[in-house]
């Protein structure tokens, strides 16, 4: 029987300067250089959505066209992904990225050639579909992490700490940069320079070939989705998701009904804001419990920290109040995500680790569809205010969840 991944990865670590912890990651040969391609390659995933929408609702005067082709396109990426990872997994993270890179490239492009030429719609869905091969990038990089830093938990759990504030800075950063591409030069701007700056980034990161984890042409183990652990963590990625999704529509609605739709996408910059800057905090803390128990206590934080953009909403000039809300809360979001990725690394069989990583962005991305929806919807039938209670209930839910599978045996 192989032995556990749990079991090579905690063994005890050596002594860390914490002063000097994230310094110290990037003395490692070839991190720097990996880190950089991955951070280029991973921009592009907060701007592409944005692009879409400005470039076809721009063209064909409809976001519901809009929002139907980017919802498609999510709908691949959750489908395509596991399968991409478990190639990346059998044949090596170089082998699979450059070309699966490749065809998403050309499906932005060919969605940025059908708008600009009014092809029919259903070539919009087509193309933009062909976007789902996009490697995860995140994953990947954490992979690289682990391969490397497999007997060292401390500085692990640092990396992973790095890796959640790079993905809050991507996503807080992207939209910006595709909304101001779009505006000040043309509505294919932000799609062609996400297209660009994607291979880019790829092409680099794939070329560190001394810090990528050996392909494993027979993995060892079940499939992660049989794996004893992973699918509560699964689930709890699911409702973690659905705070994200249902917490941008609730405060977009919000902002919009008090008159400032135009401040929506600062106070929610915010929240990514706090979120980055929380992750890059807890990396520095040294770990004295184990993942589980980190991951209650994280959970916990989130959800109660999720009534207050709920309560910011009854104050006086509540804008104001809500950002520095969304701040705080976003604080409690990067800790739960570095400790669930941290767990998902122990308990993912040995060669799967890819794939692994990619089973938690698609429930990511299921629960923001679904938070996305339920806070839509809430915000329109009752009111934007009580579109803020989905959130706490999501929060809630993964908590939940949390402690019914330490319960379980």
């Amino acid at each position: 029987m192989p032995q556990s991944t749990t079991d090579r990865r905690t063994t005890d670590p050596r002594p860390i300067d914490r002063r000097t912890t994230y310094r110290r990651l990037f003395t490692l040969p070839g991190t720097r250089a990996f880190t950089a391609g991955n951070l280029i390659a991973r921009l592009p995933a907060g701007m592409f959505s944005v692009s879409a929408v400005v470039m076809i609702a721009g063209s064909r005067g409809s976001y519901a066209l809009a929002g139907a082709v980017t919802a498609t396109g999510l709908a691949a990426t959750a489908v395509a992904g596991p399968w991409i990872a478990r190639l990346t997994d059998r044949y090596g993270q170089s082998r699979t990225a450059v070309p699966a890179t490749a065809v998403a490239t050309l499906g932005s492009l060919a969605l940025l050639l059908c708008v600009h030429y009014g092809a029919p719609d259903w070539t919009l869905f087509a193309a933009y579909a062909a976007t789902a091969t996009t490697p995860n990038t995140g994953g990947m990089s954490r992979a690289r992490w682990a391969h490397l830093l497999a007997e060292d938990a401390e500085a692990l759990h640092t990396a992973n700490s790095f890796e959640q504030a790079a993905d809050e800075l991507c996503f807080m950063l992207g939209p910006a940069l595709a909304a101001f591409l779009c505006g000040t030069f043309f509505p294919e701007a932000g799609t062609l320079a996400g297209a660009v700056l994607l291979m880019t980034g790829i092409l680099i990161f794939a070329a560190q070939r001394s810090t990528e984890p050996p392909p494993s042409p027979t993995p060892k183990g079940r499939s992660p989705l049989r794996t004893p652990g992973i699918p509560p963590l699964l689930a709890g990625f699911v409702a973690t998701g659905a705070v994200f999704g249902s917490l941008e529509v609730a405060t977009l609605a919000y902002a919009n009904a008090s008159g400032h739709r135009a401040a929506g996408g600062a106070v929610l910059a915010l929240q990514a804001a706090g979120s980055c800057a929380a992750g890059l905090l807890y990396g520095k803390l040294k770990p004295t419990t184990s993942p589980e128990r980190r991951l209650s206590w994280c959970l916990l934080a989130m959800t109660t920290l999720m009534t207050l953009p709920l309560l910011a909403t009854h104050t006086p000039g509540s804008l104001p109040a809500l950002a520095a809300a969304l701040l705080v809360a976003g604080m409690a979001t990067a800790p739960t995500m570095v400790t669930a990725m941290t767990l998902l690394q122990h308990r993912t069989p040995e060669g799967r680790l890819n794939e692994g990583m990619s089973l938690a962005v698609t429930g990511l991305l299921l629960g923001i569809a679904c938070g996305s929806s339920a806070g839509g919807w809430t915000a329109d039938h009752t009111s934007p205010t009580a579109g803020f209670a989905v959130p706490i209930a999501a929060a809630a839910t993964a908590f939940l969840i949390g402690v019914l599978s330490k319960a379980t045996p």
